[in-house]
């Protein structure tokens, strides 16, 4: 659950850092670590590893809830949810946002499980980072 609650957390500050463009190719949790897959045409650096990783241990930090909505697709889309386009969605989906529901930090169509704060959650550091092909670049994370 909160390795699950750290993938929309990745995603968010992957898309502040990086740029709009990265958007979730795929995701692998363990009890140990999280895998994330999205695509980015080149290494990342350590300085922005470092960006990344100090973005996501402030948003843990301060404490931001973690909310559930029902919203149909559309207008959830339309408010600012990231969905992940070619996945087939209910036209009710569950959205969850981390932080205020009208600023917030993430929003996304999830069918979770998540936390219901991020003060559960420890602080994060990205271990690795691979290459997977053209576009596409892969990072494990682990809560420390």
């Amino acid at each position: 659950t909160a390795y699950h609650t750290a993938t929309h957390l990745l995603h968010a500050a992957l898309r502040q850092v990086l740029g709009k463009h990265v958007e979730q190719k795929g995701s692998n949790i363990t009890s140990e670590r999280l895998r994330f897959d999205f695509s980015h045409s080149e290494k990342i650096s350590e300085i922005q590893i470092q960006e990344i990783e100090n973005l996501i241990n402030q948003k843990i930090q301060q404490k931001l809830p973690v909310t559930k909505t029902e919203e149909k697709k559309d207008e959830a889309v339309a408010s600012g949810a990231i969905a992940f386009f070619g996945q087939k969605y209910p036209d009710v989906v569950s959205v969850y946002t981390i932080g205020d529901l009208n600023n917030f930090f993430s929003k996304e169509l999830c069918g979770g499980p998540h936390v219901n704060n991020l003060s559960e959650l420890a602080n994060i550091k990205i271990v690795k980072q691979e290459t997977l092909g053209a576009g596409v670049r892969r990072l494990y994370l682990q809560f420390v």
